[in-house]
Order: structure tokens, then sequence, then C-alpha cells
């Protein structure tokens, strides 16, 4: 991964393609994948798209995040049957043509036996003009990178092994850490001082998070910041507003 240590704040967006997500057959488990790695390497994930297989969405959604954000990821569509319109939308929305690459045909030749490499299977080589391939180590049909826009699979376990061939080029942030504050109270006990204690930390996030077990309610408090000393500050804060609230 690059080694930047620069404090430039590195964003990204993610498209989530396909009609089956959005009509409950297929229950996603990418946008929690993504989302874990891309904290994990220093790069926030600020915008998720859920979008049908429509070209016009598609586009749509890649054209308002790539403007946006450092990187776009998206998953799902670049698989061999008809409805697989990712690759050709991607086309659209940067306007260059699309083409059987010969890159990703010799990828397909040397994983098929002879005379398997159907006109279906072909399709998955179908690589818009200028795009960079991402290798895929599962199924090897590859997926492709096009400027800022990262195309992959919508397979969970294909997604995450494109995901790791191509984490080694991107432009990392530094890293969000974070503490947790356990609270044997209802989070209307503390809102008012949580809202006090964010105010005084403008370069933390503070989220509450409400819980209840057998009619019994307690908050978990999450502080968020990029500068360890100011989240343990924060942090030191809402314990000592917790323990305050409770009595103790």
């Amino acid at each position: 991964m690059t080694a930047d240590k620069a404090e430039e704040e590195v964003t990204a967006g993610f498209v989530v393609i396909g009609d089956e997500i959005l009509s409950g057959r297929t229950k996603d488990k990418n946008i929690g994948f993504l989302a874990d790695y891309l904290t994990a390497i220093g790069i926030d994930l600020c915008e998720v798209r859920i979008v049908p297989d429509v070209t016009e969405r598609i586009v749509e959604a890649v054209n308002a995040l790539r403007s946006r954000y450092t990187y776009v990821f998206t998953s799902g569509g670049i698989g061999p049957t008809h409805d697989d319109i990712t690759a050709d939308s991607i086309a659209e929305a940067f306007g260059v043509g699309i083409d059987v690459d010969p890159r990703a045909k010799a990828i397909l030749e040397a994983h098929f036996p002879a005379g398997q490499l159907t006109p279906a299977r072909l399709r998955m080589a179908r690589i818009p003009d200028g795009a960079d391939l991402i290798a895929n180590a599962v199924s090897k049909a590859p997926g492709f990178r096009i400027e800022n826009v990262h195309v992959m699979a919508g397979v969970p376990s294909i997604m995450q092994a494109m995901l790791d061939a191509i984490a080694p080029t991107l432009k990392t942030g530094r890293k969000m850490l974070s503490r947790t504050v356990d609270a044997d109270l209802p989070e209307s006990r503390i809102a008012e001082r949580l809202r006090d204690i964010q105010n005084a930390f403008p370069e933390t996030l503070i989220g509450s998070y409400p819980r209840a077990t057998d009619g019994r309610f307690t908050t978990q408090i999450v502080v968020r910041s990029r500068d360890e000393t100011v989240m343990n500050r924060a942090a030191d804060a809402v314990a000592d507003a917790v323990r305050e609230a409770a009595g103790q």
C-alpha cells in the first residue's frame, strides 16, 4: 500500500449494482466488507448507492460519485449473462468504446479448456477502451479500472480477491481511530452532555447507539478521530459524563 503519511483525506463511493440486491433475492455482503477494509487502510467510505441493472442509473451513479470522491468502487454485473451490463454502462459513463480486450481474452483462454470459451464467457473479456485490468485470483475473469473507478464482481469471494489485488495501488490517508465507551443507562440521560462534548472536540465524531436487552436500555458511545490525543481526551470526557449521569 502506498506509504502516504500526509493528512489528506482519501474518500470513496461505492455503487452496488443488481436487481437481485434490490429485490432481496441476494443479500449484499460487500458493503460491510468494503467499509471495514477501507477504514483499516485509511480511506473513508462516504457514500453507497444501490442501483438496478439499468444503464442510465448506473451511468448516473458512477458519474456523480467519481467527481465527488477520490475513488469509486462498483460490484456486480460483469458476468457472462445478458443482464450483466456494467462494463457497457461504465464505457458509456466515460464516453469510450468497449470490445473484447486481448489481455482479458488471453486470461480466459488460458483458464478454460480448449473449446469451452463460449461466446457467453467471452463477454467477460469485454473491457472499456483505456481501462487497466484487475486481477481475479478466484475465477480469473478480470475486473477493470478506468481513471478512479474500480469495477469488480458481485460474488463476495471474487470481489474480495479483486480488492486485495488493487489495494497496493490505492493512495491512503491517516487512519480513523476509535474508542468505545459503554454506558449502563439510556442515551437520553447523556444526550445533552454528548452534544457539549462533540462541540468541544470538533475534530472527533461521536456516535451514540442505544441498545435494549430484556427491556433494559443501555448505550454504546463510539468516539472517532484521526488524532489519537484528541480522541482520548474526548473519550475520557465521555466516560466522565457517563459516570456522573449514573451517579457514580
